[in-house]
């Protein structure tokens, strides 16, 4: 298959290119560096790279922006990039994307875990999360010839490690990376897949 990965470089982005690049041929996006850039948060450049990129069997998306903050202390410059970027970019990797995507593709995006276990702080980061894993399931009910579903990974170990948080409750980018294999293999759609599900 010919996936394009966005968001490449990250921690879980390096770790689903690694489990999928030995079988599959992976197109690396990226805000900078890879084999095509994009900013998620701007329509122009996600068409941009989809005309470079041309047709391809899966998009997958480990990017999206978004901020902890307490809820008092919460700006609209918060609001707006937890739902211009997180939520509505990877919305738009799909409303755009799938007029390059070949018949029975799928496009896979990401969520998290504070969707349905917020902790203080996590007040945009679970809406846009919650809205995401609602429009999926929605979306599902009138795509045809195509596949989507979100991934929700919980902190990933090499993160908390360097935030110096005690990395026990965490999971490993490489086995995260298995729910996403799961979702661009697989043949769920409409689907949250819990990344604790696939270890």
């Amino acid at each position: 298959m010919k996936i394009l990965l966005i968001g490449a470089s990250g921690t879980i982005g390096k770790a689903v290119t690694t489990a999928l690049a030995n079988q599959h041929d992976v197109i690396a996006a990226n805000y900078s560096g890879g084999d095509v850039s994009v900013d998620i948060g701007n329509q122009a450049s996600i068409k941009a790279m989809f005309e470079q990129v041309g047709n391809v069997d899966a998009i997958v998306s480990t990017a999206g922006l978004a901020n902890f903050s307490a809820l008092a202390e919460l700006t609209d410059a918060d609001y707006d990039l937890a739902l211009n970027n997180k939520l509505m970019g990877q919305i738009n990797l799909m409303r755009l994307g799938k007029n390059y995507l070949n018949d029975n593709g799928s496009v896979t995006l990401t969520s998290g875990v504070l969707s349905q276990e917020p902790m203080q702080g996590s007040s945009v980061i679970s809406m846009a999360n919650g809205a995401l894993e609602s429009f999926i399931k929605a979306a599902n009910l009138e795509l045809e010839n195509m596949r989507i579903n979100a991934v929700a990974p919980i902190f990933v170990k090499e993160t908390m490690a360097m935030m110096g948080m005690d990395t026990q409750d965490g999971l490993s980018a490489k086995d995260t990376a298995k729910a996403y294999v799961a979702a661009v293999t697989g043949t769920m759609s409409g689907t949250t897949l819990a990344v604790t599900d696939y270890v």
